[in-house]
């Protein structure tokens, strides 16, 4: 006798349907379905079991399908969670939702799940709440849009080709190069005397690139928390590289303590081929934060050789800032070795931290030396609305957030105020925001129509930004590379080509000039 009284059969070595239903039939009944012995009913449960396989099965099948099937919505309703999207989501999230295309769903991905995380936001990943925005049925409509727009294949970018195309503007033309395909997310870049360059990839490698494209990679970089904005970030090298091989690395650095938090830290090291030596961080920023944005985080030397690097508020706008006692929402200067320069603004003040150079900055990631004069340049993300362009000068306050020319990415206000006595006014800035990434003056005579220009790379809009300066003003200002991707830097080699580096698709054009 077996479990609970009844003789247990062995379960036949071919395993079919029709043996599956003659165990099954003799177990529960306690019959041998081989005899003539209610031949009907073993038929009938041959064939009952067969239909339940054939609906599990379909069932199964429909519920791993469910995901790939459309969400139905009325056309007005497309109409309306089209509008919310563009006027409110689109700065982060790409205009044709590229952004939501093949990605991994941190939050779910269903309706229920992306209408939660829109209603309720998520304050570490810079994602504001929408309660107050949309209505229940507007946020059904636009978590469903999202969904139908993520499953749609017109966003491929998997393409290897070699791209090239040609562009006009200011009296330039010039053609693409591709120098690097499919490399991930690529950061920094900076090259090196020999002609070559080192190429950063958010995700944590860094890659040593001849002209002709071919990669190596290089050892020994710090860990980095790739999460949210964070990753390895902007790279540089020494003024005297040649003598000292020194090279810079900014990146998000997890807490050793608490790996739920990260800040930003600064990394140097020398380079030995394709490895790095006697690495070390000079800066680590304080304090380490839960949240997964704003890192900054250009590097950018002086002529009298001194470091500037950007750090951002990291999200946390109320608190860091305006507020000396932390580093975040800051461009900070020091030594080639990390140490603080005698005449930095704050030095004396007990209540500063002394590496801080200027102040009130939200997110910059651009920095860069104007070769005419050598200021700093910086340009920094707003929210919805107010990119700028600042000079940074030692000691001032660029405002953030007491003064804005953007509004909160809900549409709601945190300031009144654009102007403030005390507070300095940015170069220019932009409405609605281009979301700004690299910059680089040129000054090479290859490009002799924009010689002495600035070129900013923008995320949102996918292009390049040619800022016309004349002395310490931007007097016009025009979109190329129109459609190229979005721009994540732009630099000049030392053979005075431009390089610019885009993800989504991810390349290195080498922009060509062409008479």
């Amino acid at each position: 006798m077996g479990w609970d009284g009844l003789d247990v059969h062995p379960i036949p070595q071919q395993v079919t349907l029709v043996s599956v239903t003659n165990y099954l039939c003799s177990f529960l009944y306690g019959y041998n379905t081989n005899s003539n012995f209610n031949h009907f009913l073993m038929k009938k449960a041959s064939f009952l079991l067969f239909f339940s396989l054939f609906l599990l099965i379909c069932c199964n099948q429909k519920m791993v399908e469910t995901k790939e099937v459309e969400i139905f919505l009325t056309e007005q309703q497309e109409k309306r969670a089209a509008k919310n999207y563009q006027k409110w989501c689109a700065d982060c999230h790409g205009k044709q939702l590229e952004h939501f295309v093949n990605r991994k769903w941190q939050y779910g991905d269903t309706q229920s799940e992306v209408a939660k995380i829109i209603k309720v936001g998520n304050e570490d990943a810079g994602m504001p709440a929408y309660e107050e925005t949309f209505s229940k049925e507007e946020i059904q409509e636009l978590a469903a849009y999202i969904l139908n727009a993520s499953q749609e294949d017109r966003y491929d970018f998997k393409g290897n080709q070699v791209q090239s195309d040609t562009f006009r503007a200011i009296n330039q033309i010039v053609e693409l190069d591709t120098v690097v395909a499919n490399v991930g997310n690529p950061w920094g870049m900076v090259f090196l005397p020999s002609g070559e360059f080192l190429l950063t990839i958010q995700s944590g490698e860094m890659y040593r690139v001849n002209q002709q494209g071919d990669k190596r990679r290089i050892q020994g970089v710090p860990k980095v928390l790739h999460k949210g904005q964070g990753g390895l970030l902007d790279v540089e090298i020494h003024p005297n590289f040649e003598q000292n091989n020194f090279i810079y690395l900014s990146y998000s650095k997890p807490n050793p303590s608490n790996d739920g938090e990260a800040t930003t830290a600064v990394f140097r090291a020398k380079l030995d081929g394709n490895r790095l030596s006697d690495g070390k961080d000079i800066f680590i920023a304080k304090p380490y934060v839960s949240t997964r944005h704003h890192y900054g985080s250009r590097i950018e030397f002086d002529r009298e050789g001194y470091l500037y690097f950007s750090v951002g508020d990291r999200g946390r706008r109320d608190d860091h800032p305006q507020y000396l006692t932390n580093d975040c929402g800051k461009i900070h200067r020091l030594k080639d070795d990390g140490s603080v320069p005698e005449d930095n603004p704050f030095i004396n003040d007990k209540n500063a931290q002394p590496s801080i150079y200027s102040y009130g900055h939200r997110n910059p990631q651009g920095v860069a030396m104007n070769p005419m004069n050598g200021q700093i340049w910086t340009h920094e993300h707003g929210p919805k609305g107010g990119d700028e362009i600042n000079i940074v000068q030692a000691g001032n306050n660029y405002g953030w957030p007491v003064i804005s020319y953007g509004i909160n990415y809900s549409g709601t206000r945190f300031t009144d105020l654009t102007k403030k006595e005390g507070m300095k006014q940015p170069l220019t800035y932009w409405v609605p925001s281009i979301a700004p990434c690299g910059m680089t003056f040129v000054t090479s005579d290859r490009y002799p129509a924009w010689q002495n220009d600035l070129l900013v790379g923008s995320l949102k809009f996918d292009y390049l930004e040619l800022c016309e300066v004349k002395g310490n003003e931007i007097i016009s200002q025009e979109p190329i590379l129109k459609n190229i991707g979005r721009v994540r830097n732009v630099a000049m080699s030392q053979d005075g080509y431009i390089y610019v580096a885009v993800e989504s698709p991810s390349f290195v054009f080498r922009l060509m000039p062409v008479e």
